[in-house]
């Protein structure tokens, strides 16, 4: 478990944009033993006679330090010391040869990931997600909307890492949400297990589950549904408008919000997207018996004249 952890730690402190270092003294501090497990897995990654240069060289510092340090050369050092040094110090060697990256498109904007393994991944606009350049079975969606076309292997799953959740597939086409208030998933082809090593909900074909702070609901599906982003359409089955407006601005990158009264109604059908916020929200808002006002830069749907067309 300490070995774990420690593998873990240096994932994270070899990114340029680690920042958590309270966090990461913390845990050295919390067991001597800590600090030997991270600076044997440290040292083994370089030879640091070979990557360090012979002069001081000023390296990126998280945002929150206080001005700038320079690194100088010197052996690995042992113990509490590596602690010291790490705060306000990233290895040189692990910023060369970091294996996980991260990959995130602006709201509007898609983007297609073919990994080594035949695996593609379809990210839609407004999603951050990571990668391991050494484990093609391996994706973490951080925020944001991503679809998945996995090429199966039941000797090596592979696995979506998405909140404190696990989605491991079967054979499988699905699309995954995830949101500050909740985690959607619809499948489209084969099977997706949720939690494998917890729950185990198996999801097949046309099935859903969504995750909030109410809890887990498993749902059908159509399947023509899931994904249909990437066919320029949106489609919904008793929908929050809360939910649909979220799915357009992050497809269409527009600003968009719903009054209360507005966002609690439910839509059902179709919406295609269109590129002209005029165009599209003057043909999408009517569809849901809604009305749409623009406001500077954004719109705000509002509770409308009639009933959904």
């Amino acid at each position: 478990m300490m070995d774990e952890e420690a593998i873990g730690w240096v994932i994270r402190t070899r990114d340029p944009e680690f920042a958590d270092w309270e966090a990461f003294t913390s845990w050295l501090e919390a067991d001597p033993a800590h600090a030997g497990a991270y600076d044997a897995l440290m040292a083994a990654d370089a030879d640091l006679d070979r990557i360090v240069p012979e002069e001081p060289v000023t390296i990126a510092m998280p945002a929150n330090d206080p001005g700038e340090r320079r690194w100088r050369p010197m052996r690995w050092l042992g113990g509490g010391a590596v602690a010291a040094a790490l705060v306000g110090v990233v290895s040189i060697g692990l910023m060369n040869r970091s294996d996980i990256y991260t990959i995130t498109t602006r709201p509007g904007e898609t983007r297609t990931i073919a990994l080594d393994d035949g695996t593609r991944v379809d990210l839609n606009g407004g999603t951050t997600m990571r990668f391991d350049r050494h484990d093609a079975r391996f994706a973490a969606l951080d925020s944001g909307e991503a679809a998945f076309t996995v090429r199966h292997d039941a000797a090596d799953p592979f696995r979506v890492t998405v909140g404190d959740a696990v989605f491991e597939d079967a054979g499988t086409v699905f699309n995954i949400v995830h949101t500050a208030s909740a985690t959607r998933i619809g499948v489209s082809e084969g099977k997706v297990i949720y939690n494998p090593d917890a729950e185990a909900i198996a999801l097949p074909a046309g099935r859903a589950l969504s995750e909030d702070d109410s809890g887990l609901r498993v749902m059908d599906i159509a399947t023509d549904a899931v994904a249909s982003w990437r066919q320029g359409r949106l489609t919904y089955a008793n929908a929050p408008v809360t939910q649909i407006s979220a799915d357009i601005a992050r497809s269409l990158g527009v600003q968009l919000t719903a009054t209360p009264g507005a966002g609690a109604t439910r839509f059902t059908g179709t919406i295609r997207l269109d590129r002209d916020p005029a165009r599209f929200f003057g043909q999408t808002a009517p569809l849901m018996g809604l009305k749409a006002v623009q406001q500077g830069d954004g719109w705000l749907l509002k509770e409308g004249d009639g009933p959904p067309r």
